[in-house]
């Protein structure tokens, strides 16, 4: 069983960075692809990214290609969330979450952490 725990996060001018980490306890964290979701007030819980077991594939959510970049370090245990060229619409909770069968987590999410944009 692999338990998230998320770091990160904060509040950002339009058009800046932050980086998002989530470093998951238990020895089994390499076999399990991970991903990030997020909600905004008022919203479903939305898709971000997701990255493969070894991370030689990762997937985007339509709203952040080519802004966001998901990596992982099996060493570490750790996954990121690399957030580029931030905009007022990326504001939310994000959450990072274990075993993903494509956009479908059937493992633990992290406690999630806020990420405010400003314009």
């Amino acid at each position: 069983q692999v338990q998230p725990v998320q770091s990160g996060g904060g509040l950002v001018q339009a058009g800046g960075s932050l980086r998002l980490s989530c470093a998951a306890s238990g020895r089994t964290f390499s076999s399990y692809a991970m991903g990030w979701f997020r909600q905004a007030p008022g919203k479903e819980r939305e898709f971000v990214a997701g990255i493969s077991w070894n991370g030689g594939s990762t997937y985007y959510g339509d709203s952040v290609k080519g802004r966001f970049t998901i990596s992982r370090d099996n060493a570490k245990n750790t996954v990121y969330l690399q957030m580029n060229s931030l905009k007022p619409e990326d504001t939310a909770v994000y959450y990072c979450a274990a075993d993903l069968i494509k956009t479908i987590p059937r493992g633990s999410w992290g406690q999630g952490t806020q990420v405010t944009v400003s314009s």
